[in-house]
């Protein structure tokens, strides 16, 4: 296949639109089931990218949860602790510990379900049985992977009544070194972003403490590789092989810090006793329990404990999760990583990155407040290595 027709760009007025190579040469994609569409395949070929990448970096099978052209989050095989498995709602999926790709998408989906509803899957290795059944009872638009076993692909194609949209990529296929792209009619080039990360990236250690665990390399790993495909300005926390707070797209990067330190609190404390006890009506659909949570926690629009409101959720009154008790539980969180596609450029950044635990940190360093920022790293003991490659992505 050399061109595909697409219904149309990224939105319904931008007619006619196609994927095709521009050398002529054949699609490296198989379309096994579906339609999918302009946005869908900038999903699947950005987060395609991030799991080969994540993959050839750790040696572990890896998964990724796309929406809107960025991470929700990534993560490596990893076995889910019990709590953790109750938090993601994948406690009762038989054999998950026996498929390491299974428990990495159960990671990365169950990470930030709110965003990544209706969203674009990545599969670092050949989707089996296990990770289908997950896909399967989620809502999402879609999968990129580098194959699929019978049972795979017979439990993803009875998804959306046989119209789910399924990808096979070749695992071989190697992009030209310049890309284009077009802006306002006038065509951009420039060299592909080919730069390696791996461990050998935080070696320039600049604070007091100097010490990387195993797993927080693992994790600067993850959260890096995440950044390179992640919308800036961003910023990513990681914590246990997978990145559980992508602030991405935004101005200021305090603002990126902020947004993804917030979404990392959420995914700690949705592993809080009283999150993981909600009295939840049986009738409850999956979105709507999502939705209760982050209100339960966050305290949005709606007081889902209210008298009069918590009756179309629970089968009884739940008591509040206070401020003061959230703020304990997460005083006890240590050992969070977090990574930045470009320098801090003020020691705020470094205050508000403990308030969620963190302990270790990859910049690109740079700034002409890099001794401010080190000496706030030292203040907390957090160790702190200058990477000296900044990853922007748009």
């Amino acid at each position: 296949m050399k061109e595909f027709e697409l219904k149309y760009g990224c939105n319904p007025n931008q007619k006619p639109s196609k994927i095709y190579m521009e050398n002529g040469s054949e699609l490296p994609i198989e379309i096994l089931c579906g339609r999918p569409g302009y946005i869908n395949f900038l999903d699947a070929f950005n987060s395609w990218q991030l799991v080969k990448e994540l993959k050839e970096a750790t040696g572990m099978p890896c998964a990724t949860s796309f929406k809107h052209v960025s991470p929700t989050s990534a993560a490596v095989g990893k076995k889910l602790p019990e709590k953790l498995k109750k938090a993601c709602f994948v406690d009762d999926i038989e054999g998950l510990d026996e498929s390491p790709l299974a428990c990495a998408y159960a990671r990365a989906r169950g990470t930030d379900r709110m965003s990544s509803f209706g969203d674009w899957i990545a599969l670092s290795d050949v989707c089996d049985a296990t990770t289908a059944t997950l896909i399967k009872r989620e809502i999402s638009d879609g999968v990129i992977a580098p194959g699929y076993t019978d049972e795979a692909l017979e439990i993803l194609k009875s998804k959306r009544k046989g119209n789910y949209n399924i990808v096979k990529i070749d695992p071989n296929y190697v992009p030209e070194v310049q890309e284009k792209k077009q802006v306002f009619g006038i065509t951009f080039e420039q060299g592909r972003n080919n730069f390696k990360i791996d461990r050998e990236l935080l070696s320039d250690v600049v604070t007091k403490n100097k010490e990387f665990t195993e797993d927080a390399i693992i994790d600067l790993i993850i959260s890096l590789i995440t950044l390179k495909y992640t919308q800036s300005n961003s910023v990513c926390y990681a914590y246990d092989g997978q990145a559980i707070g992508v602030g991405a797209g935004q101005q200021s990067r305090i603002h990126c810090t902020r947004l993804a330190g917030t979404k990392a609190d959420t995914w700690h404390l949705r592993q809080h006793e009283k999150v993981l006890n909600l009295p939840f009506l049986p009738t409850i659909a999956r979105p709507d329990r999502d939705n209760v949570i982050d209100g339960y926690i966050n305290k949005n629009e709606e007081d889902v404990c209210a008298d009069g409101v918590w009756q179309k959720y629970f089968t009884r009154q739940p008591e509040p999760f206070t401020q003061e008790e959230m703020r304990a539980y997460l005083d006890t969180i240590t050992g969070v990583s977090v990574g930045s596609d470009a320098f801090f450029p003020f020691s705020d950044n470094i205050e508000r990155a403990k308030r969620s635990g963190v302990s270790y940190i990859a910049e690109p360093g740079g700034s002409i407040r890099d001794d401010l920022v080190i000496e706030c790293c030292d203040k907390y003991g957090i160790v702190m290595a200058f990477t000296k490659m900044r990853l922007f992505h748009h």
